[in-house]
């Protein structure tokens, strides 16, 4: 993938708000890595569908998966090129006016084509690629997936063709006119973390039996 993602493109080229736009592989990418929830929008059945799914991005390529039976990841790899949308919400903009207030975000939006991991190695390091990608680790922590759990997951790789971002930021941007007025504006940060890990109730971890692992103190902790 180059430095600039296509976004020169009438479908990636941003329109309303440019100045807000970025076009490069740094920023994208970014945004991508920093959450693990996307919304994939393809046709099925002659009718267009946008449901959420987890993702983690490989070089190039993001990678989802799903059951076998899925009819989003089916329509997909059938599709000529699909649609992937990941937006941040990193506060609320709060200006002099309702016209002016707004959200502060972070968005890509991406195209390219889909394709199924169909060879039993490849899917199975795809499958290791996901989970180490939302929980870092994990995968050398809990047993492999079975012949039988690989033949009723399908994992689909996206190449990311195109993409574009868009970035809004704070203070507000209120009028002159509002400036001289009463109400209160600025910017209200949106923080997510991780809470204290609670462990199943059964078996020996319901025990007590098994300490935390590694992964998860390293998610708690922000590692």
């Amino acid at each position: 993938m180059s430095n600039d993602l296509g976004g020169t493109t009438n479908r990636t080229r941003l329109r309303r708000l440019p100045e807000k736009a970025a076009y490069d592989a740094a920023t994208i990418h970014a945004i991508v890595d920093a959450t693990s929830v996307c919304h994939v929008a393809t046709v099925v059945d002659g009718h267009p569908l946008v449901l959420p799914s987890l993702h983690v991005r490989h070089d190039d390529t993001l990678l989802l998966h799903g059951s076998r039976s899925s009819r989003l990841l089916r329509a997909m790899v059938a599709a000529e090129s699909v649609c992937v949308a990941v937006t941040l919400v990193d506060g609320l903009i709060v200006a002099r006016s309702t016209f002016e207030s707004s959200v502060a975000y972070r968005s890509a939006v991406l195209f390219g084509p889909a394709e199924l991991v169909d060879d039993a190695t490849e899917q199975s390091v795809a499958i290791d690629r996901l989970i180490d990608g939302l929980l870092p680790g994990r995968s050398g922590e809990v047993r492999a997936s079975t012949p039988d759990e690989l033949r009723r997951t399908s994992v689909v790789r996206v190449r990311i063709v195109e993409a574009s971002a868009k970035v809004s930021e704070g203070p507000p941007e209120d009028s002159p006119e509002d400036l001289a007025g009463s109400a209160w504006a600025g910017v209200v940060p949106l923080e997510t973390r991780w809470g204290t890990p609670q462990p199943a109730p059964d078996g020996a971890v319901g025990r007590g039996e098994i300490p935390i692992p590694a992964s998860v103190e390293g998610l708690e902790r922000g590692w």
